[in-house]
């Protein structure tokens, strides 16, 4: 009697394996993600003690290993035979596309995971193992975004094809793959030679992170090298972003290539009166003193004569990276300026100019003109005349009218 009342009663029929589709992915989906609590709780909690990067992989990675947890059990423990088969398809496809991005996030949660701590320590490198680091920081970082892009892209198709008219438009890419692949070539040319630019960047060793460089007449450390472009950080903490092209076409200066280390000048227009020998032992006596200054190079000589008169002078000291050269030269000119301003004044730049007789007469400066230089003025025209025979009072007192006459005549015999 009970088995033909459930064959006969349609609800009966129905209603239970419904039911029964809903039940079991729910407990599925509970378990999973209580096994992934418990093992998060472990690495997070015991293990992290003994190994600090499993507990922070372990916390990274949470929501993806639940994301993962859930899709996955859900998509393996929903019988699909017991639903309608409209609403089974939709389900499954579902469940299909969350699961594989859920498996892509935690795949790219613990490979970030695992390279964070190598990475990190690379930062801390200093001394003359800091270039190798930082071309070894640089190449992990670009080989890790590289990774990423690949990996989102699979993703992103496989979850794509799932569709039958994605696969359908693929199997006609396919069939004209010639004609698609010029086309997407011409498309991707920039983005194709930003990418083989970045890689040919990286792994010849021409940039790396934290370079310094000089790139379009602006000073900076390289902050950030990606696939597309680059972010120069320049001394004023303004960001200069270009193309990563633009390092292979352009040229720029890179402190940075071999050594971090560099020469810094400080150069000084003095007067002849400077004491070069006195000058050397007080910057060498400076230089021993200072934390900035590698105990390695320094000269302090005397260059040029410039056309004005000046004598110019150049101190060159080496530091560790330019960020400390800078400051050195800083305080090296302030202190010469100093000493030469408190000890040495007479040897502060001036200007010598040779003034010319007549002009300090005029000006009231000198003495009367010579008497070969007297002005005199003839009876006949009032023309001023000079020599020796110049009449009496020539030299003396003279009206606005003389006056202007004598200063236009000087000013035709200079011309």
């Amino acid at each position: 009697m009970t088995t033909a009342f459930v064959r006969t009663s349609p609800r009966g029929d129905s209603a239970l394996p419904t039911l029964w589709a809903l039940i079991v992915p729910v407990i599925a989906v509970a378990v999973s993600v209580g096994v992934v609590e418990g093992a998060r709780r472990l690495l997070a909690g015991r293990l992290s003690a003994r190994w600090p990067a499993a507990g922070e992989a372990a916390r990274r990675c949470t929501a993806p290993a639940f994301a993962f947890a859930a899709a996955v059990s859900a998509d393996g423990a929903v019988p699909y035979g017991d639903l309608p088969p409209r609403l089974g398809a939709d389900l499954r496809h579902l469940l299909h596309i969350a699961a594989t991005g859920a498996t892509a996030w935690l795949i790219l949660r613990i490979f970030y995971a695992l390279t964070d701590p190598p990475l990190e320590r690379l930062t801390r490198v200093s001394g003359e193992r800091n270039r190798r680091a930082r071309r070894t920081r640089t190449q992990l970082l670009l080989l890790r975004r590289i990774g990423a892009v690949v990996l989102t892209v699979l993703a992103v198709a496989v979850a794509l094809f799932t569709f039958p008219a994605v696969r359908a438009l693929g199997a006609g890419v396919l069939a004209s793959a010639g004609v698609a692949g010029l086309v997407v070539g011409i498309a991707a040319r920039p983005t194709l030679g930003n990418l083989l630019a970045g890689l040919q960047l990286a792994f010849s060793d021409a940039l790396r992170l934290d370079d310094v460089v000089v790139v379009q007449g602006q000073w900076g450390r390289i902050e950030e090298l990606t696939l597309s472009y680059v972010v120069v950080r320049l001394w004023d903490e303004r960001r200069l972003i270009l193309p990563v092209s633009y390092f292979i076409e352009q040229p720029f200066e890179n402190w940075t290539r071999h050594t971090s280390r560099v020469i810094g000048a400080v150069e000084l227009r003095v007067d002849w009166n400077v004491p070069i020998g006195e000058l050397r032992t007080v910057l060498h006596d400076y230089l021993r003193e200072h934390p900035l200054w590698d105990q390695r190079d320094w000269v302090l000589q005397q260059t040029n004569v410039l056309p004005n008169g000046l004598v110019e002078m150049r101190a060159l000291m080496s530091a560790a990276d330019s960020a400390s050269a800078w400051d050195l030269r800083c305080d090296v000119r302030e202190h010469l300026i100093g000493y030469l301003r408190d000890h040495h004044p007479e040897a502060l730049p001036r200007l010598r100019a040779e003034i010319p007789e007549e002009t300090r007469v005029r000006e009231g400066a000198g003495p009367a003109e010579p008497a070969g230089e007297a002005v005199r003025y003839t009876e006949s025209s009032g023309a001023p005349a000079v020599g020796p025979d110049a009449p009496p009072g020539a030299n003396g007192p003279r009206t606005a009218d003389a006056r202007a006459d004598a200063d236009g005549a000087d000013a035709f015999r200079r011309g």
